[in-house]
């Protein structure tokens, strides 16, 4: 019997082809022995670069691409492409067996033919300075062979190896991606070879044995067997898409160690998060590699904070986890299930504690003071109005410049929030003197009565959860890798700065202020985290379609948008190579109107094959969650919350954080919901927070429609939300 290997990179194509197509796929596949027994419709062509490229029929206008070794029955499917480029494909591409890994390669002859051509005239002028103090043995000894060679000796700098590295094979782009990050020639091979099923022995390796290369590429190929096995692994693609990472982000990802806090920005879709699981995974490495951490001293995993499952059984593994945190509890859930994805060996999971930053600081102050009493602004605001009686401001005023000042700034005394800047904060900038004296005053009367009853915010809780670790010198955690960081109110960044001693690999930190929907403006440097020399910043979005992105863009308005440390960002570089069918919006009379059409969309996803999990509901409020959900269910579709895997996935906007979806529905945003005004301060109160809070609500539409990879549907009733882009009205 023939046996099939499908290529990893086909699977992150395969989940979002169409039905049609996808069905074609299937039935090729099917019926695959029985093709090969029968003679059937592998086809041969003259005019293929390398003789053992074949073809398969999917249907009219599309070809599989199968690689098919001389010796033995093991057949490698490729990728599927229509019926002009699958010819061209195998007319410029040949396999190669990489003559130090032993492992499969793909060189696109044309491309690098056109690539030397390309840089050979700029030689002269960089001196090919990018490589210039690297001999020839060295990439030798990492299997770079003398075609690549000659294209590494013109380039000229980083910017170049990622522009042309789809023409290069991977596995010598790795290792000169290795080499370009600053690693020396035994790191880059460490780098390289880490997936490696075997090591090959030098001069070893037959450059004619595709199959065997084929089978010593785990990291290219999944190999099938049985169709009951095939189905399973196609039935779930989007698994594998979900922790893939681009070449750019290995070298990040990856990099053997860093002197300090790492930071990651980039617009959604980038890789930030995928980057970080990625760090996690490279952490938890070294200590089961070794046996240990990297200073040896302990014999057992102990973790700081309770847990919420049952104790598991010793490890070798340092005395401090690896903690992966961000700021929600949603969010929380989803990068234990992508943890869990990404690092399957149980050994390595227990060096992590995924774990949100509110739940460590509730645990930490609990330890010091018992059971805090978690309230919400809205249940406070009675006594903070109390304490605001004769004076020129309302409660809210109060809360609001305790925890956007005072807190943030980590202020303790008079003369420190006389002395405080207010940015963003427009009235508060017109108090005089006299008037802060008082504001101050009632802000340390609420607070210390809140003390007295044991009562906090989460930002409260967690700033008294920093100051509890640094008076005590305690650290829980041996690294810190931060999701979804722009939303981490200052008083959290200290705690997270308190929770890790400062040193080599201390913060790993992911974020994007254009997915700001907290209005936490942060300067890294004040909160102890010094990121200079330390940052990267991803341009390209490999989750959504370029429609999908120009169309949300347009969502943001043309408001500047701060990013980290008050440095401006932009989203002018920002882009997907991915292309499909562009979003849908549409208005309705009535919201019954409204959510039998998102019945009919769902409905349609699902008879498309989508996995239920894969797809995404979003509302602005609680109430029209239940309202969406509600009315699905009553069509027989099965629901379940974001944080669940059981159905169609529905929540909040804000709960949409930093997930991710094939199909993603955005319901009711409509002028009545969005912008929220309760959650908006009135221009005549305060025209700058007004102003702020609105960006904030922009920004919350903006992640919702982001989430989706493949599809996007936003609809609304009555009249559309003035954040909607003004062509799409229809």
């Amino acid at each position: 019997m023939p046996q099939l290997a499908i290529a990893k990179d086909f699977l992150q194509t395969y989940a979002a082809l169409d039905k049609k197509l996808r069905k074609g796929v299937d039935d090729a596949l099917d019926k695959f022995a029985d093709t090969f027994y029968a003679g059937g419709h592998l086809e041969k062509l003259e005019s293929a670069c390398d003789p053992r490229w074949r073809t398969l029929r999917i249907n009219l206008n599309h070809r599989g691409i199968v690689l098919a070794p001389e010796n033995g029955d093991l057949y490698l499917l490729v990728t599927v492409l229509p019926h002009n480029e699958a010819y061209r494909y195998i007319r410029n591409r040949r396999p190669s067996v990489n003559q130090v890994l032993g492992v499969l390669e793909f060189r696109d002859e044309s491309a690098m033919h056109a690539v030397s051509n390309a840089l050979a005239p700029t030689v002269g002028d960089s001196g090919g300075a990018l490589f210039a103090g690297v001999p020839d043995k060295h990439f030798t000894q990492l299997g770079i062979d003398e075609e690549t060679l000659r294209i590494a000796r013109l380039l000229p700098d980083e910017s170049h190896l990622d522009s042309y590295g789809q023409s290069l094979p991977k596995p010598q782009h790795d290792a000169l991606t290795a080499l370009a990050s600053g690693m020396t020639p035994d790191e880059a091979w460490t780098q390289i070879s880490r997936d490696l099923v075997e090591k090959v022995e030098p001069g070893t390796v037959d450059p004619d044995d595709l199959a065997t290369a084929i089978r010593r590429s785990p990291d290219q190929a999944v190999f099938v067997e049985g169709p009951e096995e095939l189905r399973e692994l196609l039935d779930h693609p989007f698994d594998v898409w979900r922790t893939f990472l681009h070449p750019r982000q290995v070298r990040i990802a990856r990099k053997k160690q860093y002197s300090g806090p790492v930071m990651v920005t980039g617009g959604a879709g980038t890789g930030k998060t995928v980057t970080a699981l990625h760090r996690i995974a490279h952490l938890t490495e070294r200590y089961v590699d070794t046996g240990t951490g990297t200073d040896g001293d302990s014999d057992q995993l102990s973790l700081p904070l309770e847990q919420d499952t049952a104790p598991k059984a010793q490890t070798r593994a340092p005395e401090k986890p690896i903690l992966f945190t961000t700021f929600t509890k949603t969010l929380d859930a989803a990068l234990q299930a992508q943890v869990n994805l990404l690092v399957p060996d149980e050994e390595r999971r227990r060096l992590v504690d995924v774990r949100n930053i509110d739940k460590i600081a509730y645990q930490v102050v609990r330890k010091a003071h018992g059971k805090p009493d978690m309230k919400f602004a809205n249940a406070l605001a009675p006594r903070w109005d109390a304490h605001a009686a004769g004076l020129d401001v309302s409660g809210r005023f109060l809360l609001e410049e305790w925890e956007h000042v005072v807190l943030a700034q980590d202020l303790r005394t008079e003369r420190e929030y006389m002395e405080a800047g207010r940015r963003g904060r427009g009235r508060a900038n017109r108090l005089g003197e006299q008037q802060k004296r008082q504001v101050w005053a009632a802000i340390l009367a609420a607070t210390q009565e809140m003390r007295e009853h044991n009562q906090w915010i989460f930002t409260s809780l967690a700033a008294e959860a920093a100051d509890l670790l640094e008076r005590t010198g305690e650290r829980l955690y041996r690294h810190i890798v931060v999701d979804e960081s722009q939303d981490l109110h200052p008083a959290k960044w200290r705690l997270v700065r308190a929770l890790v001693d400062e040193g080599p690999d201390d913060l790993f930190i992911a974020g994007d202020p254009h997915q700001r929907i907290y209005d936490h403006h942060v300067s890294m440097a004040r909160v102890g985290v010094n990121v200079r020399g330390r940052s990267h910043r991803l341009t390209v979005s490999y989750r959504s379609t370029q429609e999908i992105l120009n169309w949300a863009v347009g969502v943001l308005g043309t408001a500047p948008v701060e990013g980290f440390d008050g440095v401006r960002s932009t989203l002018q570089d920002y882009g997907s190579p991915l292309h499909g069918r562009r979003p849908v919006l549409r208005g309705h009379g009535s919201a019954e109107e409204e959510l039998d059409e998102l019945v009919r969309t769902v409905e349609g996803w699902l008879r498309d094959g989508v996995e239920p999990d894969a797809i995404g509901i979003a509302a602005r409020s609680d109430a029209l969650v239940r309202k969406a959900r509600s009315a699905l269910t009553e069509a027989g579709i099965e629901t379940c919350a974001l944080a669940e895997n059981s159905g169609v996935r529905v929540g909040t906007m804000h709960s949409m954080k930093g997930l991710e979806f094939r199909c993603v529905a955005v319901v009711s945003v409509g002028a009545e919901h969005l912008p929220d005004l309760a959650h908006v301060t009135d221009a005549s109160e305060d025209a700058v927070a007004h102003a702020h809070d609105l960006q904030r609500e922009r920004n919350l539409l903006f992640v919702a429609c982001t989430r989706a990879r493949d599809s996007l549907h936003v609809s609304y009733s009555g009249e559309p939300s003035p954040f909607l882009p003004r062509a799409s009205h229809y």
